[in-house]
């Protein structure tokens, strides 16, 4: 055979394997949700921590979602966590956790949209996430349905593992703030202030600037960002020169500015909700990786 009938069979071979790999699920670890009280606890913990509660509670106090989160792309709405069967995650292993936490994959092999942090949780650790389910899973089941997102037609959640991939192409070329340990602070201390607002808090998800792909633009990382009312502000070095760390942990417990003002809009309930349910250590190793960073 020639070698220029080959060619398009080469090609063809090759767009099916790229395709493959576009759609194929991740392979995540197969471990089952625990039912311990200790597991349960931490999970409670660690909801605090990542955000969940701020964006998936209910008017009736539950976690059965409803929250509209409006952005230039459509209204996405925070759905139902609770473990009912029907309406909410009670059919949930954990690999399902895995697969939407760590990777924004649905178990039948669906896509989540960005409005889930799932890039900023593929950070978390398998145990982290399957506390966090332990959790959930003890939960009440609440049936509610929550309203399908509202996009406009061309968004399609098939769209996004192209999405994904230029994400990982245009943060992975960004020259992203990385943990310093040229100060007092102990390096644990700030790896696991990163860890908190990196990963679990997903601060950088508003705080960061995105470009018209909604890609967040680590370069300028927690150098603020759009919203549907208005702008989020600046939480980087330069923002907070004139913070102390005890400052910015005593504003993660109370919402309280150093010039005594309160804080609100949609930060309001982050405090309500998260940061003020840390630890005072998970609050000031917080504050520590805020005030490494660099100022220009």
């Amino acid at each position: 055979m020639k070698i220029s009938r080959l060619i398009p069979v080469v090609l063809f071979v090759a767009v099916l394997l790229f395709v493959y790999w576009l759609y194929a699920l991740p392979t995540v670890n197969s471990q089952p949700i625990s039912q311990s009280p200790e597991s349960i606890a931490r999970g409670e913990y660690l909801l605090a921590a990542g955000g969940c509660v701020s964006c998936h509670i209910s008017d009736d106090g539950d976690l059965s979602g409803g929250l509209a989160l409006e952005s230039e792309f459509g209204t996405f709405y925070a759905p139902n966590i609770t473990p009912d069967m029907e309406t909410g995650i009670g059919g949930w292993s954990g690999e399902d956790f895995l697969l939407a936490m760590q990777h924004g994959r649905k178990s039948g092999g669906g896509f989540y949209f960005p409005a889930f942090p799932y890039r900023s949780y593929a950070g978390v650790t398998d145990e982290d996430v399957l506390d966090i389910a332990a959790y959930l899973m003890a939960q009440e089941p609440v049936n509610k349905t929550v309203p399908a997102h509202d996009t406009p037609p061309w968004l399609s959640q098939w769209l996004m593992p192209g999405w994904n991939v230029m994400a990982n192409i245009l943060q992975g070329s960004a020259q992203e703030v990385s943990v310093s340990d040229g100060n007092d602070t102990d390096l644990a201390t700030l790896e696991r202030g990163a860890y908190l607002v990196r990963n679990l808090g997903h601060c950088g998800e508003c705080h960061t600037p995105r470009n018209a792909l909604g890609i967040m633009n680590l370069s300028r990382e927690f150098a603020g960002g759009p919203f549907e009312d208005g702008t989020i502000e600046a939480i980087d070095g330069n923002a907070l020169a004139n913070w102390t760390e005890d400052d910015f942990s005593f504003f993660l417990f109370l919402g309280m500015k150093p010039d005594e003002e309160f804080v609100g809009g949609k930060m309001e309930p982050v405090i309500e909700h998260n940061t003020s349910k840390l630890t005072e250590a998970d609050q000031q190793a917080m504050a520590a990786f805020f005030k490494s960073l660099a100022v220009d």
